[in-house]
């Protein structure tokens, strides 16, 4: 009995914990004895899940890639009803698991090695991550809550934000200060640490000196990395409730997934819903040790294309045959554009303009790596309560994906990129605007003209070469931004003149009107019988006002129609065909003839250019009305479609305004000529003088103002005054 008084504690197994004992090893054991069960289960489905006759997809997938292997839930299912139940539940714990047995298998499946001493030895195998997928819905990201902690869920959503790679440590080296013994500390995936040990469980020798508390000493060298990043998901823009802001959720990715999306990117991911210590949390959370930030880890990853984006991406037998069928009829295309914003009266063209639009033409990657754009671009400018704004909604409503913006409350990175520093790691990181947001869809601009002018040239490069390039606080890199813009406008003055001339009247930049396919003016002419008319279909549409059966109707014919434009989009790419090339060919060079000789007779040039970009608009245009019809060739007749909607649109806004050939009578033209000497003799050459301040000065004197506009704008065509800044008129030659 000697050293029972060295203060040690001494105890004996005595007969009241052995009961207690045994259940705690038998349930250990059980543990033990499942997980292994389990191990072997994977390990199997693996080997032998066949998808068809003597097909082992998952083994073959594991020799042809080693790094990583992804398996589908269902498949899953099919072989063990038990096993997708467990992985939903503790993904935690069985993910490992799987990934352990897919290692395993995989060393079994490649053959012997010769070693360095000529013997065979088994061939080295590193880790093999599981990648899980699933065909369920995903759940929405404003439903998860603590109820789904460490559980698997899919969400959906795009990317906006995306760090750098850091490499995040799997095991931990550490050493003991006092008696220099090493020990491997695993840590908790995603953004979880690890759980270092207080204390040394060296037993000291008589007479050295007990390990204290907290000896660890880490050792980065020797510790085991992984590569991960974090991302930033936001909600698609159709899911977020009117009024509402996008909700966030931070995302943990690693391994083989790193460096595989770029923001803007569409993604449908599963993951598991975790927990973590945020550093940055607010003052009134300091100390709260029970209060956690979410986040997802995530598990599986799949990047959604822009044609099922929104809405199940598969279409039924049935659906496809009534596409068909639909596409066969003579009037497809009268059957579609009278299905466009079918709540506004008129506005005939413009309705075929917004149809082309939501169609849009093909996109082509040439040989050499230039792309050219499929995307129509139409603006629509001209007098208030014209129901400019009215299209731009129903487009945001229809198109499968659509980001409706107003001018006046854009910025030039909150409609391309931003790059903002993150509150917590101190580092910079690019987050996409309303344009990255609407790749392979419409951005709606409203009060396009309120815009100030430095936010408008922000979007150049992404309505022609449909791409967003950043260089900012050192990150350099090019954004998608493939979408149409659909772009409403008020002339300057707020209403559309008929004295002024089409540049006074579309006051925007030649750069930015090039880039436009389609440019309507959408004037409100006063006439008796339409006023009428408009009326009449007004008040019949606010005392109609949507009864349940018609709601329900309408909802669903619009839905029927995303439908059919996910389709087209997604299944037709049409080609223009030789008879249609040379149609266009020599339609577009009478269009430059008749410009030219426009230019020579009025001695200036267009407001809006003809050039080789409207030449593609065309293009685009012929191949989106044979795509309605879900025809391959864009035929004569399409172009000469294309052709028409060209001519009504853009022609007619480039020829728009006074020019010296307007009808006027000889009365009026002797008033003109009198308002024009009134002017001469008012000014002498090189004088300045505000335009208000002349009108004002003439009509005291009795003439008509609009006569003196006119005069005005006759004298400024003619070369003999001219406009500068904040409308001052300075007297060139008499």
């Amino acid at each position: 009995m000697s050293g029972w008084d060295e203060g040690a504690v001494y105890y004996s197994n005595q007969a009241q914990f052995t009961e207690a004992s045994s259940e705690a090893e038998a349930a250990a054991a059980s543990t033990t004895a499942s997980r292994h069960s389990i191990l072997l289960k994977f390990k199997e489905f693996i080997r032998n899940f066949e998808k068809e006759k003597n097909v082992f997809p998952y083994r073959e997938s594991l020799v042809n890639n080693p790094k990583f292997l992804t398996v589908h839930l269902e498949d899953l299912l099919s072989f063990d009803s038990d096993l997708p139940s467990l992985l939903r539940s503790s993904p935690s714990d069985y993910l490992p698991l799987f990934e352990t047995a897919a290692a395993e298998v995989l060393a079994g499946l490649k053959m012997k090695v010769a070693g360095d001493s000529g013997e065979m030895v088994e061939p080295q195998t590193g880790e093999v991550q599981i990648l899980l997928t699933s065909k369920e819905d995903p759940v929405s990201m404003r439903s998860l809550g603590a109820q789904y902690i460490s559980k698997l869920v899919k969400i959906s959503g795009i990317t906006i934000a995306a760090s750098r790679i850091k490499a995040k440590a799997t095991y931990v080296h550490l050493i003991c200060k006092n008696c220099k013994s090493a020990r491997a500390v695993p840590c908790r995936p995603g953004l979880g640490g690890a759980i270092v040990p207080r204390s040394c469980d060296h037993v000291p020798q008589p007479g050295e000196e007990p390990c204290p508390i907290d000896p660890w000493l880490i050792v980065p060298d020797k510790s085991k990395y992984v590569d991960q990043q974090t991302l930033k998901l936001q909600e698609n823009p159709e899911d977020v409730p009117t009024g509402e802001l996008p909700r966030n959720m931070l995302l943990s990715v690693d391994r083989h997934m790193v460096q595989t999306i770029v923001p803007g990117s569409r993604l449908t991911i599963m993951g598991i819903y975790s927990i973590f210590q945020a550093s940055n949390s607010p003052t009134n959370h300091k100390g709260a040790v029970a209060v956690r930030q979410p986040y997802i880890r995530i598990v599986g990853m799949e990047e959604t294309n822009e044609a099922s984006s929104r809405g199940p991406a598969t279409f039924t037998q049935e659906e496809v045959e009534e596409f068909k069928k639909f596409a066969s009829n003579q009037d497809t295309y009268e059957a579609i554009c009278s299905k466009v914003a079918p709540s506004i009266f008129g506005h005939e063209d413009v309705k075929k303009a917004v149809a082309c639009l939501l169609f849009g033409g093909a996109r082509k990657n040439l040989p050499d790596g230039v792309k050219l754009r499929g995307d129509i671009n139409v603006l629509l400018l001209g007098d208030p309560s014209t129901a400019k704004s009215q299209f731009l909604k129903f487009v945001e409503k229809t198109a499968p994906i659509a980001v409706y913006t107003s001018g006046k409350g854009s910025s030039a990175a909150g409609l391309t990129a931003s790059v903002i520093r993150d509150s917590s790691s101190r580092e910079f990181y690019l987050e996409g605007g309303a344009m990255v947001l609407a790749d392979g869809g419409v951005v709606c601009i409203d009060e396009f003209d309120k815009m100030r002018p430095e936010d408008r040239v922000a979007i150049h490069e992404a309505m022609e070469q449909q791409t967003i390039s950043i260089a900012k606080a050192g990150i350099t890199t090019v954004l998608n931004s493939r979408t149409s813009v659909l772009a409403a406008a008020n002339p300057p003055s707020g209403r559309y003149d008929d004295l002024k001339t089409a540049q006074d009247n579309i006051d925007l930049q030649t750069t930015i009107l090039s880039r436009f396919d389609l440019i309507f003016i959408v004037k409100d002419i006063r006439m008796y019988d339409q006023d009428k008319t408009i009326a009449s279909h007004i008040i019949k549409v606010h005392a109609s006002a949507q009864t349940v059966s018609n709601d329900s109707r309408t909802s669903k014919e619009e839905n029927w129609l995303k439908r059919y434009i996910q389709y087209c989009r997604s299944e037709c790419h049409p080609r223009l065909s030789e008879a249609a090339c040379a149609k266009l060919q020599s339609d577009y060079v009478d269009i430059r003839r008749g410009m030219r000789q426009q230019a020579n007779e009025t001695g200036e040039s267009a407001a809006i250019p003809i050039t080789v970009r409207q030449l593609e608009a065309i293009i685009r245009l012929s191949e989106s009305l044979a795509k309605m019809k879900l025809s391959y060739v864009a035929t004569e007749g399409d172009v000469a479609e294309a052709l028409r909607l060209f001519k009504v649109s853009t022609m007619d806004a480039a020829r728009s305004g006074i020019n010296q050939h307007i009808n006027i009578t000889p009365d009026m033209a002797n008033e003109i000529k009198q308002a024009e000497n009134q002017i001469k003799r008012r000014l002498g050459i090189g004088n300045r003088i505000s335009e208000r301040r002349l009108i004002d000065d003439l009509t005291r004197m009795g003439m008509n103002e609009s006569i003196v506009r006119r005069a005005i704008l006759i004298m400024h065509q003619r070369g003999e005054v001219e406009y500068q800044r904040e409308r001052h008129i300075i007297v060139r030659k008499v």
